[in-house]
């Protein structure tokens, strides 16, 4: 339980900084309590969209990975992060992705600030 949550907030960590930085991922909302919970509640949302449907998106996507070597990875990130803007708005979480080469960027930082954040924060398996 303790590693779910801890990658929950490595997550959100990462996707606040991707909101920083890349001006086409907003985070709009209000004041910083109620920005925090939103970045929380989309780092589950990000989760679960990675946990559910990114495996199956990579199994369609395989003869893809072979031939471009593995960069289609980038690709499936951004549709990640795009789908969970998409998702966002339909539960009404005040997140929003403006296009494809926002999702990019910011799936490109969100993975930068993790992996840092990851070895930080080592998983004690």
């Amino acid at each position: 339980m303790l590693r779910f949550v801890v990658k929950t907030l490595i997550n959100a960590a990462a996707i606040w900084v991707a909101t920083a930085i890349v001006s086409g991922i907003s985070l709009t909302s209000g004041d910083w309590q109620h920005k925090t919970l939103t970045v929380v509640l989309v780092a589950l949302l990000f989760g679960v969209v990675n946990f559910v449907i990114k495996p199956i998106v990579k199994l369609f996507s395989l003869p893809l990975f072979i031939l471009t070597l593995g960069l289609i990875t980038f690709v499936i990130n951004a549709l990640m992060l795009w789908l969970t803007s998409w998702a966002s708005g339909k539960l009404s979480l005040d997140f929003h992705v403006d296009g494809f080469v926002p999702a990019l960027l910011g799936s490109l930082i969100i993975s930068v600030v993790a992996w840092a954040l990851h070895l930080v924060f080592r998983d004690e398996d």
